[in-house]
């Protein structure tokens, strides 16, 4: 699981078009690394293989600010970990 850090009041909301998953990330860039599927990717990369393929990026979805950056995190872990609601 990928957390953020206590009082980070501006962050990105992104979604992985290769593995699906949704998860909050500390920049606001429109794209970045897949948390889940860069494990996954194959480094073994040849003399003429462009090294932009090798890893997967997660696009952009809604800039979150203030209160709904907190509101996020809470979901995403819920969604996570399948805990239970009422701690929220």
């Amino acid at each position: 699981m990928f957390f953020l850090p206590d009082g980070t009041d501006k962050c990105g909301f992104y979604e992985c078009a290769e593995c699906g998953n949704r998860f909050l990330d500390i920049s606001t860039t429109p794209t970045v690394e897949c948390p889940y599927c860069e494990k996954e990717v194959d480094m073994e990369i040849g003399p003429d293989d462009d090294i932009s393929d090798a890893t997967v990026k997660a696009t952009l979805i809604k800039v979150l600010e203030g209160e709904d950056v907190e509101k996020y995190d809470k979901l995403l872990s819920l969604a996570i970990t399948g805990g239970d609601y009422e701690w929220i």
